[in-house]
């Protein structure tokens, strides 16, 4: 292990297991668990349900709806949608034109079909999405309003075609309610947030953490919440109010060939959370907050419920993000572990992978994987890892380990790699190979981390 900050820069081009290992005098410890396999991915992909569907289409126009982008078609797409299921499944399909919907719930066997050329608009106002159902809220469970497309407990169920899902968010509806920075909220008037997480953390039960009207708090667009056999297909997605995709809770969910574009606040393309078994892959995220984010609770609840994320692949996908393109955490406190990740094509983004948590999250991150990666530009750090991420502190000493990063090049970077461990929970295990910067403004830093091999690493820093 090694506590101090080390800067790597411009004249040591190749980095060799030999050198590293020369440079910290012997300090690297040996493997002391699992260690991570590629091999594995593939049979993965292969045990991941992907539903099918009766050849029976329900089109919502025989169930009342107009697609005139003004006629109230949310009762039509519920009839459809229970027609359809009690049929024993098929599609649910809108054809031509726009829909103006409400909160749309699916059922099982049903795949919710906008043919290209459709759009389903959806209402800002909040009222249209109550009742209350069971949500989570940045990791923590409360009744909130019902996301815009939402599923709890169903069984193959489907988002598909080529048209649009649009959320008509912006900053005269749902993204007004973003929160301030914490440091700018005080006890005397706080977010709604606040008082959800104080609710947590004082193990207030979920049903009487129930936020209507005057909550702030808001709805994700896709969400399945203990869910099987999932997919998402095809679709664009625009214009959210909050995360895009976010399947919680829930097993086998695919998403392949989705567009998400989304200039919001908090608008990450897809946050599978506490699921198993996930697959997002050919998809184009253009959004203002992270790409993939992998979750897995927030702090006490997240122990409450302590199931983790795992065995998730993301591949083939263009990442144009203002912030991550794959991040972990950091509500992550049920842990993640086996990620596969590769592939990515990366424009201007500040960080093409991040794991970030803290003392307070705990959880643990491991079997983790990330190559065959570009990217232009990184405005912050290329890659970035943090368990002392935010403010928060407490004893649950995030662990961090068995991590390969390899095959990755990035034009230009502010700065290649930052590692931050801590001497309590040094990050561990890892595996850096082939890792290229052309040009770096910062030296790398490594900081209470335990290195099992590096080899072949160029970071672009050039001493002023």
């Amino acid at each position: 292990m090694f506590t101090n900050k080390i800067q790597f820069n411009r004249p040591s081009l190749v980095l060799t297991w030999f050198a590293i290992a020369c440079l910290f005098h012997g300090a690297l410890s040996a493997v002391e668990s699992e260690s991570f396999s590629w091999d594995k991915m593939e049979s993965i992909r292969q045990s991941i349900v992907i539903p099918t569907f009766p050849d029976k289409d329900f089109d919502i126009a025989d169930f009342g709806a107009v697609a005139d982008g003004k006629t109230d078609c949310t009762q039509a797409f519920k009839s459809a949608i229970d027609a359809c299921s009690s049929a024993g499944g098929g599609r649910v399909v809108a054809t031509g034109g726009v829909f103006k919907s409400g909160p749309i719930h699916l059922k099982s066997n049903v795949n919710l079909h906008i043919a290209e050329g459709s759009t389903i608009s959806f209402y800002t106002d909040p009222a249209k999405f109550l009742p209350a159902v069971l949500t989570r809220y940045e990791g923590v469970e409360l009744m909130n309003y019902s996301p815009l497309i939402y599923a709890y407990g169903q069984k193959n169920i489907a988002v598909s075609g080529g048209g649009i899902l649009d959320g008509g968010a912006n900053e005269d509806n749902w993204w007004s309610m973003t929160p301030p920075r914490s440091g700018q909220r005080t006890e005397e008037n706080p977010h709604t947030v606040d008082i959800l997480f104080a609710m947590a953390e004082n193990d207030t039960p979920v049903s009487e953490r129930y936020f209507g009207l005057d909550s702030k708090l808001r709805p994700t667009f896709i969400e399945p919440y203990a869910c099987e056999n999932v997919l998402i297909e095809g679709i664009t997605i625009v214009n959210a109010p909050f995360w895009m995709i976010h399947p919680v809770l829930s097993k086998n969910v695919t998403v392949r060939g989705v567009t998400c574009s989304s200039a919001g606040p908090n608008n990450d393309g897809c946050d599978p959370e506490s699921s198993e078994n996930v697959l997002i892959e050919n998809c184009v995220f253009n959004t203002k907050d992270d790409g993939v984010a992998i979750k897995a609770g927030r702090n006490a609840d997240g122990r409450r419920v302590n199931t983790p994320t795992r065995n998730v692949i993301i591949s083939n996908c263009v990442m144009n993000t203002k912030h991550t393109a794959v991040a972990i955490g950091s509500e992550m406190t049920g842990g993640v572990e086996h990620v596969y990740a590769e592939n990515l094509t990366c424009g201007e983004i500040q960080r093409v992978f991040r794991i970030k948590t803290n003392s307070m999250r705990g959880g643990f991150v491991r079997h983790v994987g990330l190559r065959n990666v570009t990217v232009q530009e990184a405005t912050g750090t290329l890659i970035d890892f943090n368990t002392r991420y935010g403010r928060e502190s407490g004893p649950f000493f995030p662990v961090v380990e068995t991590v390969t990063l390899s095959n990755i090049h990035c034009v230009k970077a502010k700065q290649a790699i930052s590692f931050e461990g801590t001497e309590d929970m040094p990050i561990r295990q890892l595996q850096l190979s082939d890792i290229t910067v052309d040009t770096s403004e910062k030296a790398s830093l490594f900081h209470h981390v335990q290195a099992t091999a590096i080899t072949r690493l160029d970071l672009g820093f050039v001493t002023p």
